[in-house]
Formats: structure tokens, sequence, C-alpha cells
């Protein structure tokens, strides 16, 4: 029983954490707009990540987010980190 208690305190830490760097809809838009444009400097000039960031909607799952873009996911976060699949990858 002593073990339990530390291990509990780890996890309730741990999603604490989560909930409170969970990213915000503009941090995934901000990330969305500058791996378009890294990926592809002529999108990136066209305006191609400003267009997909705006177009997004955010759904947050509490302790993680994501946004999807004509119902395809466009980027995932946690922990104030945000990843942008590729499009062969995504959906």
């Amino acid at each position: 029983m002593p073990k339990v208690l530390p291990t509990a305190v780890a996890a309730a830490v741990l999603a604490a954490a989560a909930f409170l760097l969970n990213p915000t809809p503009e941090q995934h838009r901000a990330k969305i707009r500058s791996t378009i444009a890294q990926r592809s400097p002529l999108a990136g000039a066209m305006g191609l990540g400003a267009l997909a960031a705006f177009t997004s909607s955010y759904h947050s799952l509490g302790i993680a987010s994501y946004t999807t873009v004509n119902g395809r996911i466009s980027s995932i976060g946690v922990l104030g980190w945000v990843y942008v699949p590729s499009r062969g990858t995504a959906g």
C-alpha cells in the first residue's frame, strides 16, 4: 500500500500538467502555418498554411487536443507540444 501513494501522486501531477499545458487553438494554428511553410516554401508564400490554420476546427480532450480540416486531422497536441502529420500519413 505505501508504494501506491507515490504512483498515485505522480499520476495526478502528470494529469494536472497535461490539463494545464494542453495546447491552445492559436498554438495549433501557428504550428500548422509554420510547418506548411517549412515543408513547401511555395505553399508558405501563397499563404496556404494560413488558410489551413484559419479553416481548422479545434477539439480539446482535456489532456490533449487536435484540429481538423475537412474532417481530416491536421494537428495533434499534448503537454504543450503540437505535431502536424504529413498529408500522406494523416487520416
